[in-house]
């Protein structure tokens, strides 16, 4: 079986139990905050959030 992107899935037990790919960063924030930088850069995709216009 291959492990499929959870496309449009919010529902976290789903993605658990039907094989969806799943990318754990808790390990990240700790690493953000024990090492914390005078700056943090967080890039997004663009248009991440904007509002589709009807």
């Amino acid at each position: 079986m291959q492990t499929r992107l959870p496309m449009g899935i919010e529902n976290f037990k789903r993605i658990r139990t039907e094989g969806y790919y799943y990318v754990d960063k808790t390990g990240l924030i700790r690493d953000l905050l024990q090492n914390q930088a005078y700056v943090s850069l967080f890039t997004r995709p663009r248009r991440f959030g904007k509002r589709v216009s009807d």
